[in-house]
């Protein structure tokens, strides 16, 4: 779903990560052997994966009931992801009675800028940017408020991470454009 901002770009989240505990312990060998979709080599990492079909998204569970959820694009789609997770559990007879506070650790958002970008200049101009033009085409830029990290494109395309909730990406989003302006008329 795409979130037009106040500076007239459009940004369409790509993926959430997001956390959730179910407060209580879930046997993952059990769970392994019951439920096809799952993915699990103690020796190697000790979480689960459990693949979800719809809304196509992958559950890591641990032992201790926490669950990292990635791959969704709204906060509604973790919610139901963590549903089907909760039902999941339930055919192995882990009944879950509360329901798990959500908290989003990551949105990874990308867009356009809709201008042309001088890379080499900006890198010159801005605070806190990484460029190597010879390893990789885009430049890194850190925001500290909100916190942001984005990977810019000479053609204006931009990756967005690090904000949790949409308003931090759109406010994000407003700084990187009132920035990128700022530097431009340095020129």
């Amino acid at each position: 779903m795409p979130i037009k901002t106040k500076s007239k770009n459009s940004l369409k989240i790509q993926n959430i990560v997001a956390t959730a505990s179910l407060g209580k312990d879930v046997p993952l060998t059990k769970l392994a052997k019951t439920i096809p979709t799952t993915e699990y080599n103690p020796e190697q990492f000790p979480g689960l994966v459990l693949r979800i079909k719809e809304p196509k998204s992958a559950v890591l569970v641990f032992s201790s009931g926490n669950l990292v959820c990635t791959g969704t694009k709204s906060i509604t789609q973790v919610k139901l992801v963590i549903k089907q997770v909760i039902k999941t559990l339930r055919k192995i007879n882990i009944k879950i009675t509360d329901n798990p506070k959500i908290t989003v650790q990551n949105i990874v958002a990308s867009g356009s800028i809709n201008i042309s970008l001088n890379l080499n200049f900006l890198a010159l101009e801005l605070e806190n940017t990484e460029y190597e033009p010879e390893q990789f085409p885009g430049l890194v830029y850190k925001l500290v408020k909100p916190n942001a990290t984005f990977l810019l494109f000479s053609n204006g395309k931009l990756v967005c991470t690090g904000t949790k909730n949409n308003q931090q990406l759109n406010d994000s989003m407003i700084q990187l454009t009132k920035r990128i302006k700022e530097a431009n008329k340095n020129r």
